[in-house]
């Protein structure tokens, strides 16, 4: 960022006061009568934490027009939908923590965590119904079909030392891209933007969202578990390849790749530190920083047809901050 010293509080201010409203929607909307419910949403409300998808439709409605009532019920929505894949993606990954909390899984078990992501997933079609459209739902809808469809094909290739850069972006594209991509472009759509703005918001949030995920996958390798906030170290031991370690593989001496090739497929050990140094020697983690810079500078070429303003400022940040960003 050009201000090394802002925060996402600083970049929320155009939309500080919509976001309080939206998170008021999601508050109102999660409420039950049954107390064991009230407990479970009460403890995801920790999960909250950068509320990016949110914010991304909030600053693209304001960036491309106005911030109406629809925005801020579909900002609450959105959020539903990202805090569903949280829990059931904690259940994947067999996940202990989030945001310094126990995961609902671990505290749980997984199949209360399962009825949880599916109780958010509910409640946000159920609040998006609520809109006179019903472009929202369809394209919400789509999207979840989309991040499932990621979420099948990354299981499905668990374990695969063989896997590629195309396979690996074509599985953050639809587990993380899709939904960020969305949240842009119906901030823009529900704001009366022209279609190729609406297209060029769409294609803005898909490029921030690999970006995001890229760095994501990164900092499950070097990160600080004390500034993640999560369970870090699962994606190796559970089979997963991601930018970092599909660089190596590609990159690295013959005793490593063979090391490594058995770790991914469960046939060997590999000790956190270890990843580290090979990754280090192979210049992984520089390739993959890199590559989610590259599509940082995508995003931002997108925002061309946005006139300037406060919240386009915050969106070019947004975007800065996503590859330099430690949690």
């Amino acid at each position: 960022m050009n201000n090394p010293t802002l925060s996402l509080v600083d970049l929320y201010t155009p939309i500080r006061h919509d976001l309080a409203i939206a998170q008021r929607i999601f508050d109102d909307e999660l409420v039950s009568d049954l107390l064991v419910v009230n407990g479970l949403c009460e403890h995801i409300r920790s999960y909250h934490g950068k509320m990016l998808r949110p914010a991304l439709l909030l600053l693209s409605a304001q960036a491309t027009g106005e911030v109406s009532c629809a925005h801020h019920t579909l900002a609450a929505v959105v959020e539903m939908v990202h805090m569903a894949t949280l829990v059931h993606d904690d259940v994947l990954d067999e996940a202990d923590e989030r945001r310094r909390q126990p995961t609902v899984s671990a505290g749980a078990g997984n199949v209360t965590a399962v009825l949880l992501g599916d109780h958010l997933i509910s409640h946000a079609f159920h609040l998006c119904s609520e809109l006179e459209s019903q472009h929202a739902s369809r394209r919400i809808g789509a999207t979840t079909n989309t991040v499932c469809e990621g979420e099948l094909l990354q299981n499905h290739l668990r374990g695969d030392d063989r896997l590629g850069e195309g396979e690996y972006f074509d599985i953050i594209r639809r587990k993380t891209g899709a939904l960020t991509a969305v949240c842009c472009e119906l901030g823009a759509f529900y704001a009366g933007a022209e279609e190729s703005v609406v297209q060029a918001m769409y294609a803005y949030g898909m490029s921030a969202g690999v970006a995001f995920q890229i760095i994501d996958d990164v900092l499950d390798i070097v990160g600080d578990r004390r500034q993640v906030g999560k369970t870090l170290g699962r994606d190796l031991s559970l089979g997963k390849l991601t930018l970092p370690t599909i660089h190596c593989l590609s990159a690295a001496g013959p005793a490593t790749v063979s090391a490594l090739r058995a770790a991914v497929t469960g046939r060997g050990p590999c000790q956190p530190r270890q990843l580290r140094q090979w990754l280090d020697e192979a210049g992984s983690i520089e390739y993959a920083v890199s590559a989610a810079a590259g599509y940082v500078e995508d995003a931002l070429r997108r925002l061309d047809l946005v006139a300037p303003g406060d919240a386009r400022s915050s969106l070019v940040a947004m975007a800065e901050f996503t590859v330099e960003r430690r949690y």
